[in-house]
């Protein structure tokens, strides 16, 4: 074994069956590794990624191995911790065009690439507009428009989304404040954007600058930015909420520990994850699920959103199940900030005021 360097080791495992003694071992360390562990009187968890490369047909040359043993670790690390991968000949075509988007995306930002478009939400009962949310898309000279779902992970993962969704944020309130009437604009918070230490002061200072009523501004966060320190995230949503900002729970029923979150944490609002709104007419279970969520927010004083409404019979069930809100194809696709406007009518800005 060999230190590579920072928390990455190197083992040459020689003289034995493969590949399944390299599966073996690589099961042995991932399960070890990721064990709970005392020390000192804390309770310490860690976890394991293993990439492996396997002579000769991985290559002959030691560099060759540990190039493609790092590519066989890179896939093992984006498929979560705690699992092991063997590197396989694709693998360096598409770390190749991993590190391609990469690049570009780190200049992104600072070329303009990036636009917001605007989803509306609307009141079930009313049918009034109370909000939009905003959304990112990216505009690449060349790849034409790259969907979030492709470039937000890699953002996360090498550590610029919280400038972007900086950038967000400052322009979502901008775009909001132009806006007459009482509309609210929905701003998501990534998990490293809201553990950054700097999310109040962002927050204020997006407000400040654009001259949005705090009041105006709803913030939604998922599970992920309240696992690792429940104690902090409890105190930041309340400082959030102590400047008259409202906080939503979205992807509401995707994660872990919904309930007790719910139970915890101060939110306004819990957005119903479309996997549970989809072909909810056919599902009976789904029904029952969407009922028991809108009458859990209602004994705890939360409003509640459906995302993902795209037909005529899904939104006459959520209706009927008690959703308070409704945002999907159906009632609205994301749109410019032009559009958005135009959807202002002096009777919607009359009856948000």
């Amino acid at each position: 074994m060999a230190r590579l360097g920072g928390d990455e080791f190197a083992i040459i495992q020689s003289d034995a069956p493969q590949p399944a003694a390299a599966t073996a071992l690589a099961t042995r360390l991932v399960d070890l590794i990721g064990r709970a562990y005392a020390v000192e009187g804390h309770m310490l968890h860690i976890g394991a990624s293993v990439g492996i490369a396997i002579a000769p047909d991985d290559g002959y040359e030691p560099d060759i191995l540990l190039k493609n043993a790092d590519l066989a670790l890179y896939r093992a690390k984006a498929e979560g911790r705690g699992c092991y991968r063997f590197f396989e000949p694709g693998m360096n075509e598409r770390m190749q065009a991993r590190r391609s988007m990469e690049v570009d995306l780190r200049r992104a930002l600072a070329l303009k690439q990036f636009e917001l478009v605007y989803q509306p939400q609307f009141d079930i009962a009313s049918n009034r507009l109370t909000a939009f949310e905003a959304l990112i898309r990216w505009h690449h000279p060349v790849r034409g428009l790259v969907s979030p779902g492709d470039f937000i992970p890699l953002a996360e993962e090498i550590g610029i989304i919280p400038a972007i969704g900086e950038w967000v944020l400052r322009t979502a309130c901008k775009q909001a404040a132009s806006w007459s009437g009482a509309i609210s604009i929905a701003v998501n918070l990534s998990p490293l954007q809201f553990r950054g230490g700097k999310i109040l002061e962002t927050v204020v200072s997006a407000l400040d600058q654009s001259q949005l009523p705090a009041e105006r501004l709803e913030l939604e966060i998922t599970e992920g930015a309240l696992l690792d320190n429940t104690d902090a995230a409890w105190d930041v949503l309340n400082r959030l909420r102590g400047l008259g900002v409202s906080v939503s729970m979205d992807d509401f029923g995707t994660g872990y520990s919904s309930l007790s979150y719910l139970q915890k944490f101060p939110f306004d609002k819990i957005k119903i994850d479309q996997c549970f709104i989809r072909d909810i007419d056919a599902h009976a279970d789904r029904r029952a699920i969407i009922r028991a969520v809108n009458s859990l927010a209602k004994a705890l004083g939360m409003k509640t959103v459906a995302e993902g409404v795209e037909t005529d019979a899904e939104l006459a069930c959520i209706r009927a199940e008690g959703c308070d809100a409704v945002q999907g194809y159906l009632t609205g696709r994301p749109m410019s900030a032009v559009d958005a406007m135009a959807l202002l009518t002096p009777d919607q800005i009359a009856q948000a005021c």
